[in-house]
């Protein structure tokens, strides 16, 4: 039996039904799309809205740190100034052109310190001759990115002027309290001068004991011309000068002096320079009498056949030169008064020479300590901030003891 063929008009209406439902089937899937596009978005605005929120806040609060900054930077009592990397002076604080005496961004940094800054003694403190001898303390760090550097300024002139007031008023002080012990000082001499000058009246008097009287009176005469000058060195202090001095050049010095003076005591001599190259400032005859007095007592301290030791090390932008003895040594009561005026252990001494070279150490930013025990010596170090950075040579190393073997020294050549 043959099939019969369908309407035309069923055919079309099928199709149209088919197309309808894969329309809707579009369109539903279109609305499902469009509403996960809506929630999405509706997410990202949120997401948006609370990364601008912080975005605010930040900037806000960005806003208000450099607002509390250049207020900071602008009642700063110190100088600020920042120094980009070809030089010139980018941003620079009112402190900074009321201490310099002048506007100085857009200057070049270099050429204005060398026009306006004189170097002096003290390391990292500077005198404005232009503006009356002010004092500047300058501290210079570079910043990790951009290659440019900060640069800050203190006025030190006050503090510099009290510090020198202070240690005038401190001598002065000393000089009051020693006193009495000068009047003791003086007259113990100059009567035994006295003494000697009325024998030599005596006209039956020998050549011989005329002789010998004439020297003693000589002696008590240079001694008391030793304990006024002493005296006087103290009561002046030692202003450190703005000389560059190589630490090798102080013991040097100190070689020359005290090299003899142990030979005549039969006392073995050391030395070793650890300094580097390493450079002090100041007054280089302050700094070098100051050395021979430590190396002097030392040698006064031993025996025939002692040993003592002149070493210099360096160590946190500090020199530490120390001088050692294996002498007597002192008690604790000795080594407490070993820097008061007039105190002495020694027959001949006028008590002013461990005094002078503390205030000279002082006087150059530095000190002296002392470390004895009865018996175990004596160890002296005298400490001064370095001027000049280790370039990390050695002289010759380690140096060998300079020793005396009766008549004969066995010297250094370096």
């Amino acid at each position: 039996m043959e099939a019969r063929p369908e309407n035309p008009q069923q055919l079309e209406a099928g199709r149209l039904a088919e197309a309808f439902r894969l329309f809707s089937q579009a369109s539903a899937d279109l609305a499902g799309a469009y509403t996960s596009l809506q929630e999405q978005v509706a997410g990202l605005t949120a997401e948006l809205a609370l990364a601008n929120g912080r975005l605010k806040r930040e900037i806000e609060e960005k806003a208000a740190l450099n607002e509390r900054l250049a207020l900071l930077l602008d009642t700063l009592p110190a100088g600020v100034a920042v120094v980009g990397a070809g030089g010139r002076v980018e941003q620079a604080n009112p402190a900074a052109a009321a201490i310099l005496g002048t506007g100085i961004e857009g200057c070049d940094w270099a050429e204005f310190a060398a026009a306006g800054l004189a170097q002096t003694a003290t390391p990292g403190e500077w005198e404005m001759p232009r503006l009356g001898g002010r004092r500047v303390c300058i501290t210079d760090t570079r910043l990790a990115s951009g290659g440019g550097r900060i640069v800050l300024i203190h006025d030190v002139t006050e503090a510099h002027r009290m510090k020198a007031q202070a240690a005038r008023n401190e001598r002065l002080a000393a000089m009051g309290e020693m006193a009495a012990g000068l009047a003791h000082q003086l007259r113990t001499p100059l009567a035994a001068a006295l003494l000697y000058a009325g024998a030599l009246e005596n006209p039956r008097l020998p050549a011989t004991e005329r002789a010998r009287c004439g020297s003693r009176v000589v002696e008590r005469l240079q001694h008391l011309e030793r304990l006024i000058r002493d005296m006087l060195t103290f009561a002046r202090g030692e202003a450190s000068g703005g000389e560059s001095i190589p630490v090798s050049a102080l013991l040097d010095e100190a070689l020359q002096v005290c090299a003899p003076l142990a030979h005549r005591r039969e006392v073995a001599f050391a030395v070793a320079d650890e300094s580097r190259g390493a450079a002090v400032s100041g007054n280089r005859k302050a700094l070098s009498g100051a050395l021979v007095n430590l190396m002097e007592n030392a040698l006064d301290a031993c025996q025939a056949g002692g040993r003592v030791e002149l070493a210099a090390g360096l160590a946190d932008g500090v020199v530490c030169i120390r001088v050692r003895d294996n002498g007597r040594g002192m008690d604790t009561a000795t080594r407490e008064r070993l820097f008061e005026p007039f105190f002495t252990t020694r027959a001949e001494g006028t008590g002013l020479g461990l005094a002078i070279a503390r205030g000279v150490a002082r006087a150059h930013g530095g000190g002296i300590e002392a470390e004895s025990a009865p018996g175990a010596g004596a160890l002296f170090r005298l400490t001064l901030p370095v001027l000049r950075p280790a370039d990390g040579r050695r002289r010759t190393g380690h140096l060998p003891a300079l020793r005396f073997h009766g008549g004969s020294t066995t010297c250094l050549s370096y």
